[in-house]
């Protein structure tokens, strides 16, 4: 049971540059108000003067109190030249040549700091203990102190004996009404129901002619599990007069012997370190096992943390072409769909490049109407501008390959679109194997943004190839009109088709008749003109804009009609099949097969080795941190398995 106290003290000492908190180790936390008679108690623990004194906050930091029993000089002199027991090594201490003595471990702060202050005290004189005295609950600013003293003080105090581990002195006068004691709100608030809370009533020597603090002590006014131990505090004059803290604790003694016979042998500085060493050394029994737990538990995070960090770079060169190789894999593999993080919330990669292909793409051609664009007026006007002066007897040829092209000319547009939509994913696909890709790569920020550059790079050069070969598929179909393609309906055939529908709806030749008287008498409107949709008026009298078609011009508007649509299908079908080969073969496939080459190409050059693997600030400052901290918890963990089985129970 000795040693745990002093294993408590090796941990502290272990995590003291990495941060205790993390830890929570058993600890007694002393809380107090100014002028309570904190610093009287602790000089009484320790037997020496050794805290500042003065008006206002003189505690400005946490101060961890570590009492460690040594033996005497003489023995440890023994001991070392080899005359005498050597009983204990750890008490030894070779080379010191004092009774007693401290040592700092901690900077110097102005101000209130929550950083603690460590001062370990080695004494015969003393028990082995370890101690957190806080700065004094305050509640007005004095001279430059912060408006938020108040705040900062409890917020600090709050920090410490939130600890679940934590065991809570308060020290109160028994000058004042316990009831409104500030240490006590604040311990009540971490531990309602007073289980890790030892009350110690302070100046029992100053308390009004005829009044006593004999119930208090007794529990019977504040209820407190861990007991309630009066000391009588050294006064002012006692101070300035040099009187020894052997002579107070005898007047102190004889105090209590008159005053709280009854009482007298569990109250009084002595009896308060015997029963703090006590109750830690027990408190610290039962929380090792979780603390040990809890150890091996970090350790493990911890280190899962620093693989992930990588180790620093040696080999420039070997590193690179690993992560140059890991992202083009990555981005490959993203295309293919076969990536180990693959996007649940949407389309990523291949997958969003063939919705483009079959539904974006594919949607937006088969929403094109073929004769859209087109009227009637419009084709007659063509018909007409293709027969010159001469009547025409049959339906030009020229008519219908000048308003097919208008229609397949449509096609270019959404063609180009789906170049810019295709071109726009392969440009998330970086960002996605940014994001997911190895830790290595986000290590080095200028090596992200140089892989970054050169796959844009890579993109913009092929995005105007793409384009321009989407472009020809486009004028291909539009330099030559295959008339006798296998899938075209024959013009003959179309004709045929349309006169046999209309000589069906046709009453006789009268019918036909009528159409001839009509067509000397009016000329036809709309057709004379060099404009679409205007005659010039020789006679200086009006002219209808519009007629009702004849039914030799219906068929010649429904001869082309059938035609234009039946080649513009043919078309469209070819475009839709060849926009998306082409885009997979000049963007996409080339992009894939030629990224590896590309990245090594522009960044494995021995000039930029040493700059591109530039770790960042946060990322090796992290690293150097988590393995801080991961040395620690090793050591802390071999310094609780030295602990033998025996106590822990």
């Amino acid at each position: 049971m000795e040693t745990l106290i002093p294993t408590i003290n090796r941990l502290q000492e272990v995590f003291l540059t990495v941060g205790a908190e993390i830890i929570q180790l058993p600890q007694i936390v002393v809380v107090g108000s100014q002028s309570s008679g904190k610093s009287s108690v602790l000089e009484s623990l320790v037997g020496r003067d050794f805290l500042p004194r003065g008006s206002g906050i003189v505690t400005r930091r946490p101060l961890v109190l570590q009492l460690v029993n040594v033996a005497p000089l003489q023995e440890r002199l023994k001991i070392e030249n080899g005359n005498g027991v050597k009983q204990n090594v750890q008490n030894s201490y070779p080379g010191v040549k004092a009774e007693e003595w401290g040592t700092f471990l901690h900077c110097k702060n102005q101000g209130i700091s929550p950083e603690p202050i460590y001062l370990k005290i080695f004494s015969p004189k003393v028990l082995n203990l370890t101690l957190v005295d806080l700065p004094g609950i305050t509640k007005v600013p004095v001279g430059d102190q912060p408006e938020d003293i108040e705040a900062q003080v409890q917020e600090m105090i709050l920090s410490f004996i939130s600890n679940p581990n934590s065991l809570i002195l308060a020290v109160s006068p028994a000058n004042s009404d316990l009831a409104t004691s500030d240490a006590l709100k604040l311990a009540r608030e971490v531990d309602p129901d007073g289980r890790r809370t030892l009350l110690v009533v302070s100046k029992l020597d100053l308390m009004d002619a005829g009044t006593d603090a004999l119930e208090v002590l007794l529990g019977r006014v504040i209820p407190v599990r861990l007991g309630i131990i009066g000391v009588v505090n050294r006064s002012q004059h006692d101070i300035n007069t040099q009187k020894s803290l052997e002579d107070s604790m005898k007047d102190e003694q004889a105090f209590l012997q008159r005053h709280y016979p009854s009482l007298a042998s569990r109250a009084g500085s002595r009896y308060l370190a015997k029963t703090l060493s006590r109750l830690l050394m027990h408190h610290i029994r039962d929380c090792l096992p979780d603390l040990k737990t809890r150890v091996t538990v970090l350790s493990a995070q911890y280190q899962a943390r620093l693989n992930s960090y990588g180790q620093p770079v040696e080999d420039h060169s070997a590193t690179l072409l690993q992560i140059v190789t890991k992202f083009a894999s990555d981005y490959c593999n993203t295309i293919e769909g076969t990536a180990r993080h693959i996007q649940t919330s949407e389309l990523c990669g291949g997958a969003r490049i063939c919705y483009i292909f079959h539904e974006t793409f594919g949607r937006t051609l088969q929403s094109i109407d073929p004769l859209g664009g087109l009227t009637e007026l419009d084709i007659l006007t063509a018909i007409r501008n293709a027969t010159g002066p001469r009547p025409a007897l049959f339906v030009p040829e020229v008519s219908f390959e000048l308003l097919v092209k208008r229609q397949i000319k449509r096609l270019e547009e959404p063609s180009l679109r789906c170049v810019e939509l295709v071109h726009e994913e392969l440009q998330r696909i970086i960002q996605h194997c940014s994001s997911f890709s190895t830790q290595e790569l986000l290590r080095f920020p200028k090596l992200h943004d140089s892989i970054v550059e050169v796959v844009t790079g890579l993109l913009r050069k092929r995005l105007p190839i793409t384009n321009d070969m989407v472009h020809n598929l486009v004028a291909i179909e539009l330099a030559y009109i295959n008339t006798k393609h296998p899938d075209f309906t024959d013009a003959a055939q179309v004709s045929a088709s349309v006169n046999s529908q209309q000589a069906e709806a046709l009453d006789g030749g009268k019918r036909w008749k009528n159409e001839k008287v009509a067509e000397e008498k009016a000329p036809p409107a709309g057709f004379g003109s060099p404009s679409k949709g205007q005659a010039i008026n020789l006679l200086d009298t009006a002219v209808p804009v519009s007629r009702k078609l004849s039914a030799r011009e219906q068929r010649d508007c429904e001869v082309i009609q059938r035609l234009i649509k039946c080649y513009f299908l043919i078309v469209r079908k070819s475009i839709q099949d060849s926009v998306p080969k082409t885009v997979m073969h000049f963007l996409v496939n080339f992009v894939k097969e030629h990224l590896q080459s590309e990245l090594v190409g522009q960044l494995y050059k021995q000039p930029l080795l040493q700059e591109l693997l530039i770790e960042s600030q946060d990322t090796a400052q992290q690293r150097t941190e988590v393995a801080q901290m991961l040395e620690a918890l090793k050591k802390a963990n071999n310094i609780i398995s030295e602990i033998r089985e025996t106590h822990l129970w």
